[in-house]
């Protein structure tokens, strides 16, 4: 009798441990295969999905995210403009929109979010333009005119971003400014922090620390716990992108940024938190500003707040980067 419990037992661990075993392929399968859904764009894909759900991400999984496009164009503003298209053997095509300003007191460049475009970042573009900056807009590659139909979430962005600058810096002796919002602003930690680009001043809205903490939060919102699920998406998708992407941190990257910074954040952003913004913003090396719109959420300050807005990013333009590019 003893015997034959003990077979029992025996045969109940093993099929746990089979059963284990599956379900941990099946669920590394799983994130393999969203995160290939989120870093490569689909020609086929829906709608872009901006907020996340079980039904969201339903959709995501089985439609994919469409290639993003640009559905305007800086004339809808009134707003001159040329489209410059940067070349390089062996490098993607990235479709750049130049919008020239008489007698300009600077360049700002604008870099987009994930599963955006350059069209998005109009209305920044023109209140831009507006304080006196010639404009510079770039899609990422795989985004809007610009060739590919992958992301890897800020981490090669940071190349575009790099070959934008030197290009502006090589066609006008102004004062620089790199603003970007999401993974714009990822990206732009990385080029400043890490690739050599020497911007006068940097504006980074809603960009994430941690590529896993961002991942998480995702995970949290459409219901699933957040480990072992968000490693995993994090792993499967560097392994693609042939990257680690548990070192796509643009809170490591901002220790190596000297030049002056701006930093905003919602203070109801549920895709960054309050804690993940502080620490990014504390391991900026250079003078630095941290701005909170209380009750905003991720990325769009200018319509949550025009007024702060303007008035927040004006003052730190006639202030610490007015001192950093007279000492240049």
């Amino acid at each position: 009798m003893k015997k034959k419990d003990e077979n029992i037992w025996r045969l109940l661990l093993r099929k746990i441990a089979w059963l284990a075993l599956a379900a941990f392929i099946v669920v590394n399968a799983l994130a393999f295969l969203f995160a290939r859904k989120i870093l490569i764009f689909s020609e086929l894909g829906g709608t872009p999905r901006t907020r996340y759900s079980f039904a969201t991400t339903a959709a995501i999984f089985f439609e994919g995210v469409p290639k993003p496009q640009n559905h305007q164009t800086p004339d809808a503003l009134k707003l001159a403009y040329t489209t410059v298209v940067l070349r390089a053997e062996g490098k993607t095509d990235l479709e750049a929109w130049k919008i020239p300003c008489e007698n300009p007191r600077g360049t700002v460049a604008l870099f987009h979010g994930h599963a955006a475009a350059k069209s998005q970042l109009l209305p920044d573009a023109r209140a831009f333009h507006e304080m006196g900056f010639e404009v510079w807009m770039l899609d990422f590659f795989g985004s809007g005119g610009s060739s590919g139909h992958s992301t890897s979430i800020g981490f090669f962005e940071a190349d575009d971003v790099k070959r934008l600058a030197d290009f502006i810096r090589a066609d006008t002796p102004h004062p620089l400014i790199l603003y970007g919002v999401s993974m714009g602003a990822a990206a732009i930690t990385r080029a400043v922090g890490e690739l050599g680009v020497k911007p006068d001043g940097v504006i980074l809205v809603s960009s994430f620390n941690r590529m896993v903490d961002t991942v998480a939060h995702r995970v949290e919102a459409v219901g699933f716990p957040r480990s072992p699920i968000s490693q995993m998406i994090v792993f499967w998708g560097g392994v693609q992108i042939g990257i680690n992407g548990f070192k796509n941190n643009p809170a490591d990257f901002t220790r190596g940024i000297t030049c002056p910074a701006l930093v905003l954040q919602g203070s109801r952003d549920p895709i960054v938190h309050d804690d993940e913004a502080k620490e990014l913003f504390d391991n900026l090396a250079g003078p630095k500003k941290l701005v909170t719109f209380e009750g905003g959420g991720h990325a769009n300050f200018l319509s949550f707040d025009p007024a702060k807005w303007r008035a927040k990013i004006s003052s730190w333009l006639g202030g610490d980067v007015a001192v950093s590019a007279a000492r240049r």
